[in-house]
């Protein structure tokens, strides 16, 4: 059997593919085990420094698979897939979605835990859980405010609104949108540009706004005062080669 997920790395890129691509990469139970799999790697992996996450064929993913909710799929505990989703979102490398066609529902949730999300212009978004009598339990309810504000995510969440890539651009859910011809090499570059900053740096950074996300400004100034991780090891280096350039 083919691997429902898949990693291929390049000179510190981790690739992750959703590949159910007969099946519009929706999601199931055994899906999630394969990215739990690999997200585990790629925690204590040193030569990965950035990973993103993207869909074969035709789209990201039309979401989870309705046919494994009606069979009542079983999963290895309660919130298995939301605790999936924040080993994810918590890795030290910065995490990109990268997102053509489809992308609703669970699939959404599953990109909002990236870091950011990168579109092609043939990309559609939309959260249906309301569509199906169903509510949010992967962190819909949480990241989808937090990246485009409450008002806006009660919208698409009392809808079941598609939007398209401009509008999701509009609204702040993707941070870019490039024409589908040129979405892997737009992808790629923006990967490069993120791994030839300092892996220690991003670690840091990734915590720091994690820990001080909806504070108010004068305890996460104190936070990032008191909590500081100081220079990396790799900081002399940098500092060297750019002074050897001039």
């Amino acid at each position: 059997m083919s691997a429902l997920v898949t990693r291929e790395d390049r000179d510190g890129l981790a690739l992750l593919t959703l590949n159910r691509p007969d099946k519009l990469n929706s999601l199931t139970v055994g899906m999630f085990r394969e990215l739990r799999a690999h997200v585990i790697d790629l925690k204590k992996d040193e030569t990965i420094g950035c990973v993103v996450l993207r869909g074969a064929g035709r789209c990201f993913s039309a979401g989870h698979d309705l046919g494994d909710i009606a069979e009542g799929e079983k999963v290895p505990s309660p919130g298995w897939h939301s605790e999936t989703l924040r080993m994810l979102e918590t890795l030290p490398q910065p995490v990109i979605a990268a997102v053509h066609g489809h992308c609703y529902t669970g699939a959404l949730e599953v990109a909002l835990a990236a870091d950011f999300i990168i579109s092609a212009d043939n990309a559609k978004f939309g959260d249906t859980h309301a569509k199906w009598a169903l509510t949010p339990i992967w962190g819909m309810s949480q990241r989808l405010p937090r990246r485009v504000g409450i008002a806006t995510a009660k919208r698409l969440m009392f809808t079941a609104e598609m939007i398209g890539a401009a509008e999701a651009l509009r609204i702040g859910l993707t941070e870019q949108v490039v024409p589908a011809a040129e979405f892997d090499a737009s992808i790629d570059a923006m990967a490069r540009q993120i791994l030839a900053n300092s892996p220690f740096s991003h670690a840091a950074n990734k915590r720091l706004l994690e820990a001080t996300d909806a504070r108010d400004m004068d305890s996460g100034l104190q936070w990032e005062i008191l909590k500081n991780e100081g220079v990396g090891p790799d900081m002399q280096a940098r500092i060297g080669a750019f002074m050897r350039k001039d």
